[in-house]
């Protein structure tokens, strides 16, 4: 296995188990039990159009239904078991998928007039998906 960086394992692991698992699974899993008490913890957005609102707990229970695998590659990355860098081709590329995804979803709601997310929280959420997940890809197809 070629290293990407001293520990690279662990650090793509962390941020697998961080900005994946945590916000992803964690967060859309409390959407899906209680709505509610995700828009009370800003979660979700109150604000959100009512036609959106089918989208995005759809979204949810997609993200419950796959993501809960994020915990285990990213826990698999810190042990620095090599089955790990299989997995982590899951977060990797779906990570990456929802920064894409999320930037052009937002960019098209500003264009509508909707502005759900600031700006700087929508950069920050874009990049962080985007760099944890090819971090991921990097590091399982290095390994």
């Amino acid at each position: 296995m070629n290293a990407l960086f001293p520990y690279d394992h662990v650090v793509v692991g962390l941020l697998i188990l961080i900005v994946g698992f945590l916000f992803h699974w964690v967060g859309q899993l409390i959407s899906v039990l209680n709505w509610e008490l995700a828009i009370k913890l800003g979660l979700q957005e109150q604000e959100m159009p009512p036609e959106y609102n089918v989208y995005e707990q759809a979204i949810a229970s997609a993200d419950v239904a796959i993501a809960w695998t994020y915990g285990l590659a990213g826990a698999g990355l810190l042990l620095g078991a090599g089955w790990a860098l299989k997995l982590a081709w899951i977060p990797g590329s779906i990570l990456t998928y929802h920064a894409l995804s999320a930037w052009f979803w937002t960019a098209n709601q500003r264009k509508a007039g909707i502005r759900l997310m600031s700006q700087p929280m929508r950069v920050i959420w874009c990049l962080a998906n985007l760099a944890t997940g090819m971090l991921a890809m990097l590091l399982a197809w290095s390994g």
